[in-house]
């Protein structure tokens, strides 16, 4: 078992949830993010072909106060579409052969609290198996 890690640009989450995007916008930021983690995938030589992967996004907002995990299920989806094969109209890295259960656990998001001084921080992490 090996994890890996992918700390994504920006101090908060692009997607919510909650927000109600014009679906160019969001079409927008959705690329804008399955390109950054397939990037740094790459960079990183991250594996391909793995038997099994489990995918957590974590955040760590620059200031504490109430939030929804749920709500970071928006940036996650295409943060984990990058890290599976795709398609040939929409590849991904091939970390796995797709991102349903079979090959993908996608946990809920984790909100660490925030550190006094820090700009807020999102990270993938990645758990590589030989099996579910």
């Amino acid at each position: 078992m090996t994890t890996h890690m992918i700390v994504l640009n920006g101090t908060k989450p692009p997607l919510s949830m909650n927000q109600r995007l014009h679906h160019q916008v969001k079409a927008r930021i959705t690329w804008q993010l399955r390109d950054e983690v397939y990037i740094e995938a790459k960079r990183q030589r991250l594996p391909r072909g793995v038997p099994h992967v489990t995918v957590t996004l974590h955040y760590r907002p620059a200031r504490n106060g109430v939030r929804d995990a749920d709500n970071l299920v928006a940036t996650l989806k295409p943060c984990c579409d990058a890290l599976a094969k795709g398609t040939p109209k929409y590849p991904g890295y091939g970390l796995v052969e797709d991102d349903t259960p079979q090959w993908m656990t996608k946990t809920m998001p984790v909100i660490h609290p925030a550190e006094k001084g820090r700009p807020g921080l999102l990270w993938l992490e990645i758990i590589c198996s030989e099996s579910q």
